[in-house]
């Protein structure tokens, strides 16, 4: 009797959700395929169904408006249009160049852009006489001889090695003036931004060149290992002798220009194609809409120049027993 009793209560309970109507619900029910869990538990799974439609209805209309941003940012030039949404209140200005249109570069702004002076003697050097100048002299003609036989006359490739290398003595110097400044609680003579300004300089070389070639696999390790060598080197050079390592890097300037010079040479005899000028570079260097490859090599040798007389023209003042901040530095001075 009892087990009869349990039994009919049982059916009592399970007999609505077995038995009763089912709601109709999308997928797989409609094709009579219903889970057994969703015959015994109709209520629970109708709603994880209609919450996946939801989801399913929300992915599609997301999809549809991400596809619009990706219209929208096609259309302006494959540029971001999203805002960057921040606690801290911080939005980028919107500028704007001198013809109206939108400025397009992160990487640097209006105010950064100069109209090169080329009106430079690239046959100007600093003959060495003094045994640390002949050793500096030394150092960088016996660099240059295994550049030549690497690159020969590729010159493309040849300048993103020289820039990734350039780059880095004005950033050390600008550095260990900065901090000899806090540490003395002492001016620079505006020398920590000078050097700054020069090894941006010879950045925006760098990402000049990438718009012209890309570097191979093992240019890339060759810039890996030369610039891990090098940063050392002249981070040590300068705490030890700061005219030493000026005095390097005003020879490497004037083998930079030597190069840039082989380049130019190259292009005017049609050996190389005077390709259109990148788009950074007009904007950069202020150069007209038509310019040429030829004018930006034109620029960045006339650029080298004047870090070579820079650099030159601060090893002659610690030879001169004074220090940096004892002279105006050249700020501005490209």
């Amino acid at each position: 009797m009892s087990s009869r009793m349990a039994g009919a209560a049982l059916l009592r309970h399970l007999g609505p959700r077995l038995f009763a109507a089912e709601p109709a619900v999308s997928g797989l029910a409609a094709r009579g395929a219903m889970p057994a869990a969703a015959r015994i538990l109709p209520a629970r799974m109708a709603s994880t169904a209609a919450e996946a439609a939801r989801e399913d209805a929300g992915s599609k209309q997301h999809g549809s408006a991400g596809g619009t941003e990706k219209q929208e940012e096609e259309a302006a030039g494959g540029q971001s249009k999203k805002a960057i949404v921040s606690y801290w209140g911080i939005e980028p200005p919107k500028l704007v160049k001198a013809d109206g249109t939108e400025w397009r570069w992160p990487c640097f702004r209006p105010w950064d852009t100069y109209t090169s002076d080329t009106s430079i003697d690239v046959k100007k050097h600093h003959e060495p006489t003094t045994l640390p100048d002949k050793a500096a002299y030394l150092l960088v003609k016996s660099l240059r001889v295994p550049m030549d036989l690497f690159f020969q006359r590729r010159h493309a490739s040849h300048a993103l090695l020289l820039e990734t290398v350039a780059a880095v003595p004005g950033m050390v110097g600008g550095m260990l003036l900065h901090l000899r400044s806090l540490r003395r609680f002492e001016h620079s003579g505006g020398w920590i931004r000078a050097l700054l300004e020069e090894a941006e300089n010879e950045r925006m070389h760098l990402m000049t060149f990438l718009e012209v070639t890309q570097p191979r696999w093992w240019e890339r390790a060759l810039v890996l290992a030369a610039q891990g060598a090098f940063f050392n080197a002249y981070f040590v050079g300068y705490l030890v002798s700061p005219k030493f390592a000026h005095r390097v890097v005003g020879y490497l300037e004037e083998e930079a220009v030597h190069s840039y010079t082989e380049y130019l040479k190259d292009l005017e005899a049609g050996v190389i194609d005077n390709t259109p000028a990148p788009a950074i570079a007009i904007d950069y260097w202020r150069l007209p809409a038509d310019a040429r490859l030829k004018d930006v090599v034109t620029v960045v040798r006339a650029d080298e120049a004047h870090h070579r007389d820079v650099n030159h023209f601060a090893s002659d003042i610690h030879y001169q027993g004074m220090k940096l901040k004892d002279s105006p530095a050249p700020l501005g001075y490209h």
